[in-house]
């Protein structure tokens, strides 16, 4: 095998996806030419929507199987980028572009690792996804394409940690809550004021915290984002709307902090968006994370959302990169980075899994 012809493929293929624009829910001109070149290597693709896969040839029911994912779609470019995001660009070792590190390097990685891994022996299925709409948490991403392809018993994400695991992450529910007054003239004392009707569930929501802390994600955290309320100076607001963000870990299902909430509330009422965006978590005793620590890596918590939480099944992210340049200016990744996720990935997948919990 020539390790240093993958990696240089790999960086060549992000540099083409880079010059393609790939907002969340406009991935298709990316998603053609990433199938493209994925046919052009002799491999079976599979698409619906803009979510494209492939399993290894040696597909075997009986043994577990384990996915490779990571997404192809980007958010906006931010308005302080100082580069044309779409322009690839190398200095000093570093490939900048949109998209480069969330999560451009962990999804040409592992499509590479996913090229070499195919064909060695394996107790285990292998797939490859590269899904779309992640940003955004969209109908037509991961959940669109899970129930298409084969029963998986863990996956690895590759979002930027480092190629370090994090082997929990936090879930996220955004509920909206409502407050409802009478209007009335404001030099009068005549009607009922919508703000002062939500001051003390809104207090309450400042001050509450739950009791159970995790030691990967810490508390589960809720913070009022937003308000709004009221027309002008001298009316009586009869309605107040406001946003609530809530940051679960593992030990809180969103359903139930919805219900918990309701019924601590006074005089709002709430409606959430969505129960989908669940927290995750993996155990340490799973033979994946026993690889990594045996391999001398930390597994951490994120408190950064994913594909994740839209995974029935055990999973963590292990990817190339640092979150923290993920949604910056001039964002870019180390070329070096690519070439240790890809040795690492390698010798991470090197196993023998007789078990998957």
């Amino acid at each position: 095998m020539d390790e240093n012809k993958y990696i240089d493929e790999a960086v060549e293929l992000l540099k083409q996806l880079i010059a393609i624009p790939r907002v969340s829910r406009d991935e298709t001109a990316a998603a053609n030419h990433l199938e493209a070149v994925m046919k052009e290597w002799g491999l079976a693709v599979n698409r619906s929507c803009n979510n494209l896969w492939v399993v290894a040839g040696d597909y075997d029911e009986s043994r577990p199987t384990v996915l490779l994912n990571a997404h192809i779609d980007t958010v906006k470019p931010v308005a302080t980028w100082t580069r044309d995001p779409h322009q690839p660009s190398v200095e000093d070792g570093c490939l900048y572009g949109i998209g480069s590190n969330d999560c451009g390097g962990g999804l040409v990685t592992l499509l590479q690792v996913f090229r070499v891994m195919a064909q060695r022996p394996r107790n285990y299925n292998l797939v490859y996804l590269a899904s779309a709409e992640e940003e955004v948490s969209g109908k037509n991403g991961v959940e669109h394409a899970l129930p298409l392809l084969p029963r998986i018993d863990v996956a690895i994400v590759g979002e930027p940690t480092g190629m370090q695991p994090a082997i929990a992450e936090k879930g996220l529910m955004v509920i909206d809550g409502y407050a409802h007054g009478v209007s009335g003239h404001a030099a009068r004392n005549e009607g009922v004021n919508a703000i002062y009707e939500a001051l003390d569930d809104l207090c309450w929501l400042r001050d509450y915290r739950f009791t159970k802390e995790s030691p990967l994600l810490g508390n589960t955290k809720m913070t009022v984002t937003q308000v709004e309320s009221g027309t002008q100076h001298n009316v009586i607001p009869d309605q107040l709307h406001f946003v609530v963000d809530i940051r679960t870990n593992e030990y809180y299902q969103n359903e139930y902090v919805f219900a918990f909430l309701e019924k601590h509330m006074k005089r709002c009422e709430l409606k959430a968006r969505s129960f989908r965006l669940h927290s995750s978590h993996i155990s340490e005793t799973h033979p994946l994370i026993q690889r990594c620590l045996q391999m001398g890596m930390e597994p951490f918590g994120s408190p950064t959302l994913s594909d994740q939480a839209l995974m029935s099944f055990p999973s963590f992210k292990l990817g190339p990169g640092q979150s923290s340049r993920s949604h910056s200016a001039n964002e870019f990744i180390r070329i070096d980075e690519i070439a240790q996720a890809f040795h690492t990935y390698l010798q991470l997948l090197d196993i023998t899994i007789n078990e998957v919990d």
